[in-house]
């Protein structure tokens, strides 16, 4: 069963933990192979910016994983922060 009570882990902190720390890879490695910035990477690491459909795709490409991998656990959040801010309406 999901806790109710905390907010799903940011797709950023997968990103670390599960991808690029067991993979031996950096942000800027990451972010070569990806073709966009390192700081669009560092952001989403650092859970300040949120995954984009565009960017689960070219982590799908360069991950060897889905888009809907990386939309799912970003929805998993949105739908947490949602509920919270409208509050007992939403439950």
């Amino acid at each position: 069963m999901i806790p109710k009570n905390r907010r799903p882990t940011h797709p950023g902190e997968i990103l670390l933990e599960e991808f690029l720390i067991p993979l031996g890879l950096t942000q800027v490695e990451l972010a070569d192979r990806m073709g966009v910035s390192v700081q669009r990477i560092n952001t989403i690491v650092n859970g300040k910016r949120d995954i984009s459909a565009e960017t689960a795709v070219l982590l799908s490409i360069t991950l060897g994983t889905t888009a809907e991998l990386w939309m799912n656990l970003q929805a998993a959040c949105d739908l947490f922060d949602a509920r919270r801010s409208l509050g007992s309406a939403a439950a």
